[in-house]
């Protein structure tokens, strides 16, 4: 499951705003400001919706390999 961290680099990656993650994710904007701000903990189904989106959009996500979580583009 992606992090906040991940979430606001692979927007930044694939060049979306937060308005673009919560149309092709369904998501409220103000749920994905406050989960990428940290002020918001999400449950597993929609942190699944915002990974699926922005993997979607072209985003893979790192999973912790002894260097760190990450994001990089496909």
């Amino acid at each position: 499951m992606i992090s906040a961290a991940q979430c606001r680099a692979a927007r930044a990656l694939i060049e979306w705003s937060r308005e673009q993650l919560s149309e092709a994710s369904g998501m409220d904007v103000d749920a994905i400001r406050d989960f990428e701000y940290r002020t918001r903990q999400l449950a597993d189904e929609p942190r699944q919706k915002l990974q699926e989106a922005l993997e979607q959009a072209g985003a893979v996500f790192l999973a912790e390999n002894g260097a760190g979580e990450g994001v990089r583009l496909k």
